[in-house]
């Protein structure tokens, strides 16, 4: 495990450092000497942030119909809604943005942005997306039929909904420990390697176009994969034939977790970590909206040629020409600088410092949380914080309503919203396995001081958890619901 702690002594752990600061052991000349964690970066532009009442948040958030996903951005305090497309670029970023080639076939953008795509994950014919979202769709719209089955240690929201579009079937494999919020393991966010092969089985391998490992694990924690597990996946593949996929959107967070977490890695770089660990693979998705460290795109990428050909086909009926895919050629050049910042080892040690620091002091409070936490966010088990609200009741996005009307912090809920479904039978809804909700932390925006807000805000939320009420959802509109449905409460 990491050196990097926070504040109090953790169970189990050795080291009780006794300053609340970020901090981080270095060795010197052989000796050890302990040094804060500070922003590695300067500030050069700000944003405003307006502050707000209670009685206007409580107005705002009954307009919204108890939704985070409605209520208007400027009425926010903290927003932890989600890290996707939410981050500041850096100096580099904004230089590369003035570069940008806008021909519209053929641009320079496009090819120093594909070079980078190969130099970190090795895959020769790239396609860029305006986002995540359109690789997987175009991926599943070309690979996958009616009756299919597509297994994912744990299938997010849109790559769920886009399998499902098609009329194939995604099926989750979690460890064990993955589906047990205060369980403590490393790499929480494993496929179940015996259940990959029950499953295939089960329904057959010609019913299974593709395997695909979301890394890091986002609906499970935003817990990590193991390079062991990656291995034993491609294994399973090899045996039948079948393609292997890496959902790569926090592919940089996940590199560093295999360092920090895993035997044979710790003088390993980032980038060749993850350089290994797409080398196991037959192609990707990602949103580099979150380890691309940009505000849009994405891209698909595999190193099958007549696969590629026949993608790019959609891709042009949808997105535009393969060499921007719905993308400025500034947003390229972005991209490719971005892909390569999210490698940078002090980046990675202050991101996942700095979500541990949240996590210890939310832990500290009393708050339940998904342990460890993960690299991208920290997320609270909101069954176990509001044991009294019943799933069909929503308690994460109860919890949610508290979190804003209390402090101005948005948050989005996984649990029971956004995965529940109708059962077509008994016309009940269907509970997720889990409810948690999901505090994401933008890339390179907010400091400790808005880190510490939000710790004194949920200290009052935890003071006050008996007496949040449940709600009822009085309007939806499936698939992804959560993103437009309505609350009231009950």
């Amino acid at each position: 495990m990491s050196n990097d702690v926070f504040g109090k002594k953790r169970p189990g752990d050795g080291n009780a450092l006794k300053s609340d600061k970020l901090l981080v052991t270095h060795v010197f000349g052989g000796t050890m000497s302990h040094r804060s964690i500070i922003e590695p970066f300067r500030i050069k532009s700000v944003e405003p942030i307006r502050m707000t009442t209670r009685p206007e948040r409580r107005r705002f958030l009954a307009d919204a119909g108890y939704n985070p996903f409605l209520l208007r951005a400027e009425d926010v305090l903290i927003d932890l809604l989600t890290d996707s497309g939410t981050g500041a670029m850096s100096a580099e970023q904004w230089a590369a943005i003035m570069r940008g080639d806008e021909s519209y076939a053929g641009a320079k953008s496009y090819y120093r942005f594909a070079a980078a795509v190969e130099s970190i994950f090795g895959f020769r014919y790239v396609l860029p997306t305006h986002q995540g979202r359109a690789a997987e769709r175009i991926l599943f719209s070309t690979t996958c039929k009616p009756g299919d089955v597509v297994p994912n240690n744990t299938h997010f929201d849109t790559t769920r909904a886009n399998i499902e579009y098609v009329g194939a079937r995604a099926v989750d494999l979690p460890i064990a420990e993955g589906r047990e919020p205060a369980t403590i393991h490393p790499f929480k966010g494993n496929m179940d390697v015996e259940a990959l092969e029950a499953l295939i089985a089960e329904v057959g391998r010609e019913r299974i176009p593709l395997v695909m490992l979301t890394i890091t694990n986002n609906s499970g924690g935003g817990q990590p994969v193991s390079m062991a597990n990656v291995k034993a996946v491609r294994a399973v593949c090899d045996r039948f034939a079948l393609p292997l996929y890496i959902d790569a959107c926090r592919f940089a967070e996940n590199a560093w977790f295999i360092r920090e977490r895993e035997a044979g890695y710790a003088q390993t770089s980032p980038r060749e970590i993850a350089r290994e660990l797409f080398s196991y693979a037959d192609g990707c998705t990602m949103s580099a909206k979150k380890d691309g460290l940009v505000n849009i795109g994405g891209f698909l990428a595999t190193n099958d040629e007549a696969l590629s050909r026949q993608e790019s086909r959609l891709l042009i009926l949808t997105e535009g020409f393969p060499t921007y895919g719905g993308l400025a050629g500034r947003d390229l050049d972005a991209m490719a600088v971005g892909l390569n910042e999210a490698l940078d080892e002090d980046y990675l040690r202050y991101r996942i410092a700095s979500t541990a620091y949240l996590g210890r002091h939310l832990t500290d409070i009393g708050i339940p949380i998904v342990q460890p936490p993960g690299g991208h966010a920290v997320y609270i088990d909101a069954a176990a914080l509001l044991p009294h609200v019943p799933p069909r009741a929503y308690p994460g996005q109860a919890l949610l309503a508290e979190m804003y009307l209390e402090g101005g912090i948005r948050a989005v809920e996984i649990g029971t919203v956004m995965f529940g479904s109708t059962d077509p039978d008994s016309g009940e809804e269907r509970t997720a396995p889990m409810e948690l909700v999901r505090l994401a932390i933008p890339r390179r925006v907010y400091t400790q001081s808005h880190i510490d807000y939000v710790c004194e805000v949920m200290a009052d939320v935890f003071a006050a958890r008996e007496r949040i009420g449940g709600l009822t959802m009085v309007w939806q509109a499936p698939p992804l619901r959560h993103f437009t449905a309505r609350f009231e409460p009950l």
